[in-house]
């Protein structure tokens, strides 16, 4: 079994208020729930207004597959348009 985790940062240009942020937040965890059918949380940077980061979680029985699918998730993230991609990381656990 494996277990893939991906951490995405983004930042929120123009964006003046915490209200705003959960907005796009909200949307971009939704989004990719619904259409990945995955485990995602804003993870990081909670109280600034124009950054934010969240983690991504996926188990599978293939390291490949599972590495395919989290590159795929931040593709699609990125895609969306809702907020500029800064940074990603992606950590494969073998249990």
């Amino acid at each position: 079994m494996t277990v893939g985790v991906a951490r995405v940062t983004f930042i929120l240009h123009g964006n003046q208020s915490l209200k705003g942020k959960r907005k796009v937040v909200k949307s971009l965890i939704e989004k990719c729930r619904h259409r990945f059918n995955v485990s995602v949380a804003e993870v990081d940077h909670q109280d600034l207004h124009q950054r934010t980061t969240v983690a991504v979680a996926v188990v599978g029985s293939d390291s490949r597959l599972v590495n395919s699918i989290l590159d795929r998730i931040i593709e699609y993230l990125d895609s969306l348009g809702l907020a500029d991609l800064a940074d990603h990381q992606i950590e494969l656990i073998r249990l």
